[in-house]
């Protein structure tokens, strides 16, 4: 089956959003990328903050989760901006947005994992932010997201970028890991979580 590539990623990378994730890779087993590398304490939000007003009669569901999708990517955008290396905040978080229009990152199991590749960013970067109540963010099984990995790189970095992306999706077929996240308290333990698959 072949589809259009989606912002830089390869057609394996964007059937994961037509089918099942977990499926669709095989296991990376001793060439697994070692993501703990990229990700430091700071980059990590165990309580998200963002608050989502509910739905009012008379707002379209669609614009209301488009605006609630637009608060959340704010949070954490906000997470990789700490590193420095991130260009014009108001473009960044737009090129945020306008991928989340194309289709959402939110995969299901309660997991999203937001990538672009963007002018924007000046190197690799990601974060890591959980929200224990969970937010709608469009998921393919239409049930809350708990844990979001937000990933950007840019344009001409293709390799790492995608090699990032099917790492945690080996790591987020366990179910122990996706319930580790959800368990841990403080930013080390979710680094010690990830080196432990490594």
């Amino acid at each position: 089956m072949s589809v259009p590539a989606v912002n830089g990623l390869t057609n394996e990378a964007v059937l994961a959003y037509n089918g099942s994730i977990f499926e669709l890779f095989a296991p990376i087993q001793n060439n697994i990328m070692r993501i703990s590398r990229f990700l430091t304490e700071e980059h990590i939000k165990l309580a998200m903050t963002t608050r989502i007003e509910p739905l009012e009669e008379g707002t379209s569901l669609e614009k209301w989760r488009l605006e609630a999708k637009e608060k959340i990517l704010s949070e954490l955008v906000t997470l990789l901006e700490k590193n420095g290396r991130v260009g014009n905040r108001t473009k960044f978080l737009l090129d945020f947005i306008n991928r989340e229009k194309k289709a959402t990152t939110s995969i299901g199991n309660g997991i999203a994992i937001p990538h672009i590749r963007s002018l924007q960013a000046k190197e690799f970067m990601i974060a890591f932010a959980r929200s224990i109540e969970g937010y709608d963010f469009e998921a393919l099984d239409n049930k809350p997201t708990h844990l979001f990995f937000i990933m950007a790189a840019p344009p001409y970095d293709d390799t790492l970028y995608l090699k990032v992306f099917k790492a945690l999706a080996e790591m987020l077929r366990l179910d122990s890991f996706r319930e580790e996240l959800m368990t841990v308290n403080s930013p080390g333990e979710v680094i010690r979580a990830i080196r432990a698959l490594e």
